[in-house]
């Protein structure tokens, strides 16, 4: 037997039902949804430049190590 469950009353305790407490509630926070910020100096970059510049940032670092280990640099 819980006091959870059995709320007291003057004539004892009474069998009542428990809340229905979401435990998803507790794990939310404001953090995670947060306002949105003005930023008149950002410049809006589009999807597609962005993964164009980091695959080129990529193949860009593939062909200085390929350079570096066949040059015998790093050998």
């Amino acid at each position: 037997m819980s006091l959870k469950l059995y709320r007291p009353t003057p004539d004892g305790l009474e069998p009542g039902q428990p809340e229905p407490r979401d435990w998803r509630l507790r794990l939310r926070s404001r953090r995670w949804r947060p306002a949105e910020l003005a930023n008149p100096e950002a410049q809006v970059t589009s999807p597609l430049m962005g993964a164009l510049f980091f695959l080129g940032l990529a193949g860009l670092t593939f062909v200085i190590l390929l350079l570096g280990y066949g040059t015998g640099f790093w050998g």
